[in-house]
């Protein structure tokens, strides 16, 4: 592309130092980039700064909330949302460009996305296309504003781009567990928070229903034994959410 594309690209960041350079690497075609740190200690800010992106430094308490501010901030009304662990392809970037571009074009976009567990990219159990709303005019687009997993939200129709988006989304096994870790327990407080009644009955459905559908009905079988490992999970993850609500509704007991 011989101009900047007229959008800015969005990304939240918290000690991403080891995947902000090469996300950052991927999006040099657009207008601005800017960057919103949630307190790293690592260099992850100055990685950014050097490579020309806009830092700007902000605790993040509520995500939705945090995502909805952090648009706000963007100097275009087109926005590009990604995580650190993302990638966008040279196909990826010319299809945005020639959208933003067609003033007939639709206001929101989801994009697929290819996601990885190392260097595996995971086909099925319900991890591809996985597409999420990441290109929006921000003017007709907010988030959810809850601490985990918040939905994008817009009473506008969208479109699907052709191409993909990279998601490197874990290095690794281990690194799975510690975010399954990290995410339900966010989870849970957001139960406890909202005044959910879930029994121990309902949990146990959900996690074999999660993981039924995940290795069989969505074919997770196919990428062998990580399939496995990825059913295991979406079942896994609704038993320690259940579990750590428990804790969470035993403690705001204990305080009334």
């Amino acid at each position: 592309m011989e101009k900047a594309v007229p959008l800015s690209v969005l990304i939240l960041t918290k000690n991403e130092a080891e995947r902000i350079e090469e996300c950052l690497r991927s999006v040099t075609w657009a207008d601005e980039v800017l960057v919103v740190d949630d307190g790293s200690t690592d260099e992850t800010a100055r990685i950014a700064e050097s490579l020309g992106a806009r830092v700007i430094r902000r605790k993040m308490e509520i995500e939705g909330k945090h995502r909805n501010w952090a648009h706000a901030q963007a100097r275009h009304e087109w926005v590009l949302s990604l995580d650190a662990d993302e990638r966008v392809t040279p196909e990826l970037a010319q299809e945005i460009a020639d959208l933003v571009a067609d003033s007939r074009s639709f206001e929101t976009y989801s994009i697929p996305r290819r996601n990885y567990i190392g260097d595996r990219w995971i086909r099925y159990g319900g991890w591809y296309p996985s597409a999420q709303l990441k290109l929006f005019k921000k003017s007709v687009f907010r988030w959810e504003e809850t601490t985990v997993h918040p939905r994008g939200i817009s009473d506008k129709p969208w479109g699907v781009t052709k191409h993909d988006i990279i998601h490197l989304s874990y290095r690794d096994v281990k690194d799975c567990l510690e975010k399954m870790n990290r995410q339900t327990t966010l989870e849970a407080q957001k139960w406890a928070g909202d005044g959910r009644k879930i029994g121990l009955g309902k949990a146990l459905w959900r996690a074999f229903d999660r993981t039924l559908r995940s290795y069989v009905f969505k074919q997770g079988y196919r990428d062998g034994w990580l399939g496995l490992v990825v059913a295991w999970m979406a079942g896994s993850y609704q038993l320690l959410s259940y579990a750590k609500y428990l804790e969470c509704k035993n403690k705001q007991e204990e305080k009334a």
